[in-house]
């Protein structure tokens, strides 16, 4: 797995837009309760099911290897010159 520069940031951002992303196709609404492993791991598998992001090899789904799929799911998004890429 190759660290993206920024990825923590990347990935702070990214789940951002994941929450918003689910909450927005109206597929669920977080409570302020649900655990962030909780929100990532709904998030995945909400982009896998959508056909956004190819999905890790079941053996690999960690937070670690989420947080790092996500991130680079943002970072793809981002125009080229965007600071986080930088």
């Amino acid at each position: 797995m190759h660290k993206l520069k920024n990825e923590a940031a990347l990935f702070k951002e990214a789940f951002l837009a994941g929450v918003k992303y689910a909450e927005g196709r109206g597929v669920v609404v977080f409570e302020p309760k649900d655990s962030a492993s909780e929100k990532l791991l709904y998030i995945y598998r909400l982009l896998i099911h959508d056909k956004v992001i190819v999905p890790l090899p079941e053996d690999q789904v960690a937070e670690k290897t989420m947080r790092h799929k996500l991130a680079i799911w943002y970072s793809k998004q981002l125009p080229a010159d965007h600071p986080l890429l930088k």
